[in-house]
């Protein structure tokens, strides 16, 4: 098999965060699969870069500067606030407010804004980034795990030089956030594999075709619970194959997502490490551009096996590494066997007993039949930096305020001309409804939960009007609409006070007050004042 030129990006921090206790994703499965990379000794055969963090600046490609400002300032113990109450940015459990998970995605989104960056310079052939893949982020809100969407944002880089980008899903749930970001467009066609039906996230069918220039630019393959190799391959290389004859992309990015591997804990497929690796090789050997992404995956061992299987495919050396895992750090973790292998197990797979598959590769082959030819987009040159950092009004120049505050005032002014936020601090209407360019809307979306697989009941009246303060130790705090801030109980307007009621609460320090000493109540109460 001829050589590629590989880049491996990994960040040795992206392993020490943390979900929370009992969460099924696990980050940490990054360190291991890189600790199993390096045993096996391919590091030598790669160039092994550490990722640029994403910026603020650059997450907005896609996020909205209020979800990447809340991001950027949420907290395990703020969050209630800044969500208000679990109605806003994070809804449910899937998605806690760890601690540093700003960080986490900005190392996320940087692994694949430089991996996209890489192979449009044409440094590299192959590049993998397996902490990325987070496909479920919306525009304005966490979903499903993922905070933020880094494929939306290295296809959006890929877009600054090609002018067709081909995405691949094959991850266990439905790639609705990339799918929805590129739904009204034919330069990006996405193509997903997944399981449909009373599951998360539950969009996904075949009917969904893409909207304006976008129709049957958008390919949906629902599976199944248990389809196997044999299977998924007769559904996966026709359509793939069919896909590049017609489209034929500048570049594909492939979502590995790991659980859709046999025995993951949140999966219901029945894929074998060589099954999964399969689609991998099969794309590889088009000899296109590519970048291999991570995604789901809720068994470690299994997801550290198969993305260093499929790293070997992207070298091209499968046939020559030893199924007996070599010595490492977490190596009691493989046992009892501890070899490079996931094998598949006694599920029954649904899709070959009622004739399913043959009926959803029909269609989407009859769909890619509809394509008239690969569409054409007039390129130009891509400048090589900012405007803002051109013009040298970067962050260090912001900071020393070189920038005039008029263009923040005019920033606001058309957030809110353009309804992109409210005054009240809620949502808009666009959380439900999604719309075409002309404005028209075409379909409403649920939101889901990736544990339970239900549907999340959010209370529309906990969206309206400002926060509400938080309520500690039965306090009488209030929001006050006037002045814009919390007031506790009878606490009247500073102004109102006298000087010298003022001067002794001063002094007093709220040690004690000429009435005796100051009590937890009498904060509460608003006695004090």
């Amino acid at each position: 098999m001829s050589k590629r030129r590989v880049a491996y990006y990994y960040d040795g921090d992206v392993g020490s965060y943390t979900y929370g206790l009992g969460h099924p994703m696990k980050p940490h499965r990054m360190r291991v699969t890189h600790d199993l990379v390096s045993a096996y000794g391919m590091l030598d055969k790669m160039h092994v870069l550490r990722p640029k963090r994403a910026t603020p600046e650059s997450m907005t490609a896609f996020h909205t500067d209020e979800y990447i400002h809340f991001l950027n300032r949420v907290t395990p113990e703020t969050a209630e606030e800044l969500t208000y109450h679990g109605t806003r940015f994070l809804m449910g459990e899937d998605n806690p407010a760890f601690e540093g998970v700003f960080e986490f995605c900005s190392i996320s989104a940087g692994g694949s804004i430089s991996a996209a960056q890489r192979i449009a310079s044409g440094a590299a052939d192959i590049a993998i980034n397996w902490a990325g893949g987070l496909h479920h982020a919306k525009k304005r809100e966490a979903s499903g795990f993922c905070y933020i969407n880094d494929i939306v944002l290295g296809i959006l880089e890929l877009l600054r030089t090609y002018p067709r980008v081909l995405y691949i899903d094959i991850d266990c749930h439905h790639g609705d956030g990339v799918e929805e970001a590129f739904y009204t467009t034919d330069r990006v066609m996405t193509c997903s594999f997944h399981k449909f039906g009373e599951y998360f996230p539950g969009t996904g069918t075949q009917e969904d075709r893409g909207r304006g220039k976008g129709r049957n630019y958008t390919v949906n393959i629902p599976l199944k619970d248990g389809i196997t190799d044999e299977a998924f391959k007769k559904v996966f290389e026709p359509i793939i194959n069919k896909i590049m004859e017609i489209y034929r992309p500048g570049a594909v990015v492939l979502q590995c997502g790991a659980d859709s591997l046999a025995g993951d804990k949140l999966g219901c497929f029945n894929l074998t490490m060589n099954g999964h690796a399969h689609c991998a090789q099969y794309l590889r050997a088009f000899n296109v551009p590519l970048i291999l992404l991570g995604g789901g995956g809720y068994t470690v061992k299994n997801v550290a096996r198969t993305w260093t299987y499929e790293t070997a495919c992207a070298l091209g050396i499968e046939n020559d590494i030893d199924p007996n895992l070599p010595w490492n750090e977490y190596f009691e973790w493989f046992g009892p066997r501890y070899r490079l292998e996931v094998p598949e197990n006694n599920m029954d797979d649904l899709n070959v007993r009622d004739g399913s598959l043959d009926k959803v590769r029909l269609t989407a082959l009859q769909q890619l039949a509809q394509l008239p030819c690969a569409p054409s987009v007039g390129m130009h040159e891509v400048p090589r930096e900012s405007l803002g950092r051109h013009l040298g009004l970067d962050e260090e120049a912001d900071e020393d305020g070189g920038t005039d505050d008029l263009d923040r005032r005019l920033a606001q002014h058309s957030r809110f001309v353009y309804k992109l936020q409210e005054t009240g601090g809620g949502s808009d209407e666009s959380d439900d409804e999604r719309y075409d360019s002309d404005g028209s809307s075409y379909r409403r979306r649920k939101r889901m939960s990736i544990l339970s697989n239900r549907f999340i009941n959010v209370d529309p009246d906990a969206r309206k009007g400002p926060p509400q303060g938080r309520r500690f130790f039965k306090s009488t705090a209030r929001w006050d609409d006037t002045y814009g801030r919390i007031r506790l109980g009878n606490e009247p307007v500073l102004g109102s006070m006298n000087g010298t009621r003022l001067a002794a609460m001063m002094e007093a320090a709220g040690r004690s007050t000429p009435g005796g000493d100051v009590t937890m109540d009498d904060w509460e109460d608003g006695t004090f004042v």
